[in-house]
């Protein structure tokens, strides 16, 4: 959430910049209901202070034995009036509060114009797409003799989910492994376990309620749980209402989880294969940091995404994202787009954003800055470090054989006993 303040002080400004956007702010609206706030907000004050004056009166009244009830009528009206007043400015800071949750974060400078992905700024690429000496196969055709089993999933589920056997399975847990470790171990992160349901305080939190409801699966028998659509949400919800001391800085969660996603603005894409499921399992990674030192902390996770990239010599480009494609919550946001030869494109396979302190906001997530002694709002950043399914594409077409067999990477035999290959 943006600082309600910076509408009042500055709202030509706060229009300019999600503009840049293409979001369509209704700034009359807004100022009628700022304007009836401040309105009734002066009325609530004075007839509370109109209230004090006549208790006191009051009091001084039956302290000389005169006749007190004209006055206690008087309060009674007045307190009548004030509680009118106090009901309307509570209706009227909700419907502000609704309308504030709704307006994405203002983007950093650095973001660029654009409206679409197809305007996203490449940024670097590492490693070269291999040379097949074969037509390289999509992971689809690859998966189905080794494991991969999609009609058993939509059996068990529906459509967009698998089923995972074998060698294929435990090569996706190698995967995942792989992550976590090196994230423990190289890049300094907390391993976390988080609860895979989460309330509406926390998803509202982080940015996905309420304008991301229909992409959330909600529990049947109990409506106010929702299915994580990823850890970030647990996971930044962890320093939620918490004032965090200045030693403790930065915080650096990492966790393993499922994620699951209706999907509901994806309908018709990536039908075909583990590109785009329902449920899917994911490593990601938060930081909590001092406002500062938030453009470095961005820079910095998003390299310990691609250092798994590196481990498995996956090429890949990094892209920055431009104003219309960066998300709601996001102020700055990288993507990593691994080569997949199946496809003969780069598919986005980690999504590294600094929302700054957009979520803190909402989460009341603060620390103490000790040159104040006062609690100020930290900034969050989160990023996969990596999709695990879409990792597991990754290795499987990149690391094909004529045959149909996969060799497995070097950084992950350690993790299948020694296993060289896939058959």
């Amino acid at each position: 959430m943006l600082d309600p303040r910076l509408f009042r002080s500055d709202l030509e400004l706060v229009m300019q910049q999600l503009q840049r956007r293409g979001f369509q702010f209704d700034a009359a609206a807004y100022q009628a209901l700022e304007d009836r706030r401040k309105e009734v907000q002066v009325k609530t004050q004075e007839l509370q202070n109109e209230r004090n004056t006549r208790s006191k009166a009051i009091g001084q009244a039956k302290a000389k034995g005169e006749d007190v009830q004209p006055l206690l009528d008087q309060v009674a009206d007045l307190g009548d009036q004030l509680k009118a007043a106090e009901s309307e400015l509570n209706n009227i800071q909700n419907q502000l509060s609704v309308l504030l949750e709704g307006i994405p974060n203002i983007l950093d400078e650095a973001v660029p114009a654009g409206k679409s992905d197809a305007d996203n700024q490449e940024v670097s690429r590492w490693g070269e797409p291999r040379q097949f000496t074969f037509t390289p196969k999509d992971h689809v055709d690859l998966g189905e003799p080794l494991g991969m089993n999609f009609e058993l999933g939509a059996k068990i589920a529906s459509a967009r989910f698998v089923v995972l056997a074998g060698k294929l399975a435990t090569l996706q847990r190698a995967i995942i492994q792989l992550m976590l470790n090196t994230h423990i171990n190289e890049h300094g992160y907390q391993e976390t376990y988080v609860p895979f349901l989460a309330n509406a305080d926390s998803l509202r939190g982080t940015g996905q309620l309420p304008k991301f409801e229909a992409d959330l699966f909600t529990v049947k028998n109990d409506p106010t749980f929702y299915l994580i659509p990823t850890a970030e949400v647990p996971v930044t919800n962890i320093v939620r209402d918490v004032i965090v001391e200045a030693k403790q800085m930065p915080l650096k969660f990492v966790c393993h989880s499922p994620c699951f996603r209706s999907e509901a603005g994806a309908y018709g894409s990536d039908v075909r294969g583990m590109i785009r499921q329902h449920q899917f399992e994911k490593v990601e990674l938060v930081q909590i940091v001092t406002p500062e030192t938030s453009a470095q902390a961005h820079e910095e996770l998003t390299a310990h995404a691609e250092a798994i990239l590196q481990k498995l010599n996956l090429p890949y480009r990094k892209v920055l994202l431009c104003a219309g494609d960066t998300g709601f919550s996001s102020s700055k946001t990288y993507d990593l787009e691994v080569w997949l030869p199946g496809q003969q494109k780069y598919r986005e396979i980690s999504s590294c954003s600094n929302f700054k302190d957009f979520q803190a906001r909402r989460l009341q997530a603060r620390w103490r800055n000790p040159e104040t002694g006062k609690p100020e709002l930290v900034h969050t950043l989160n990023g996969s470090g990596l999709a695990a399914g879409r990792t597991l594409i990754a290795v499987m077409e990149n690391y094909q054989n004529e045959d149909g067999s996969i060799t497995v990477p070097e950084a992950l035999r350690p993790y299948l006993g020694g296993i060289e290959k896939i058959q």
